[in-house]
């Protein structure tokens, strides 16, 4: 881009549209974000996913949200792109089409080593990262999810480790962090409520805002979240979602506590600097108690 435009439109409400919605957004572009489903990032925990998608419109935001682009007209005199969505006309300055990533693997001659890709130009693995030739490895973006820097270079240790026999790393962990850099940041480890109850593991969360936080309040972030799962009865940790500053650096407590094996009584016994967001750990550790307390059985 040679200058920042008055109005933007972002194809696809995945984790790079939102991040670049919001960025731009706070930039003082107009944003209109076009998502084809009408839950936001569905694979976060929904009570977070809700909560990113209020701030994103308080932010200011338009989400279309179950809207198709149908066609793209470039209209060279206005120098202005105009969008036919299934829910109506949409003129902008310059459009961004962030609708999935594809291996960037069709130039790398694959077929001359005994490779095949597949549709999206991604490779199949083993739990080494060998290929099919198992002389060559591969890692990160060209084998797909999850696609992160974090978990690809974990990957690419692994790897390196197997080829060259030095044993330090066999593995990559199975709780892998994520964060998403929107306005507010979000961050997310391990099960959801959602996710636990498909598995039916009986869970229940405790949660603590920033607006009762006195590093929340010093910072101006009243609508941050940190909301802790589960199960019950032990009080075993079973995920972590943050929304809100900062949430892609907080996300590592609880991942700690979790790889670790401990449960939310953990952050109680735990004393955090105040004023910092990590003692919003331990409130919310206590709401959980509460919420536990309040699901018991009368005259437990």
């Amino acid at each position: 881009m040679d200058q920042i435009p008055n109005a933007l439109a972002v194809i696809g409400a995945g984790v790079i549209g939102c991040e670049y919605a919001t960025m731009f957004q706070a930039l003082g572009v107009k944003v209109t974000l076009v998502s084809s489903t009408q839950h936001l990032l569905p694979f976060l925990d929904g009570e977070i996913g809700e909560h990113l998608r209020l701030q994103m419109g308080f932010l200011g935001v338009d989400l279309r949200r179950g809207a198709t682009l149908l066609e793209t007209v470039l209209d060279a005199n206005r120098n202005a792109v105009l969008l036919r969505l299934s829910d109506g006309d949409l003129w902008v300055d310059r459009v961004l089409f962030a609708t999935g990533r594809n291996g960037a693997t069709d130039r790398l001659a694959l077929e001359q080593a005994g490779l095949t890709a597949n549709e999206r130009g991604l490779l199949s693995v083993n739990q080494h990262y060998q290929t099919a030739v198992p002389h060559i490895y591969a890692a990160g973006d060209v084998i797909g999810f999850p696609a992160l820097a974090s978990t690809s270079m974990e990957q690419a240790r692994v790897a390196m480790c197997h080829a060259f026999d030095l044993g330090y790393k066999d593995r990559v962990s199975p709780l892998l962090p994520m964060a998403i850099y929107t306005i507010p940041e979000v961050a997310s480890v391990g099960e959801t409520e959602e996710s636990c109850a498909a598995k039916g593991i009986p869970c229940l969360a405790g949660r603590a805002s920033y607006r009762g936080n006195a590093r929340g309040q010093i910072m101006g972030d009243l609508q941050g979240l940190i909301k802790l799962v589960f199960r019950t009865p032990d009080k075993k940790l079973l995920g972590v979602h943050i929304v809100g500053e900062g949430a892609s650096e907080l996300i590592h407590v609880g991942q700690t506590v979790m790889h670790f094996g401990g449960g939310i009584d953990d952050f109680i016994r735990m004393v955090f600097n105040i004023p910092t967001l990590g003692d919003a750990y331990k409130y919310a550790a206590y709401d959980g108690l509460q919420a536990l307390a309040k699901s018991a059985p009368a005259g437990a």
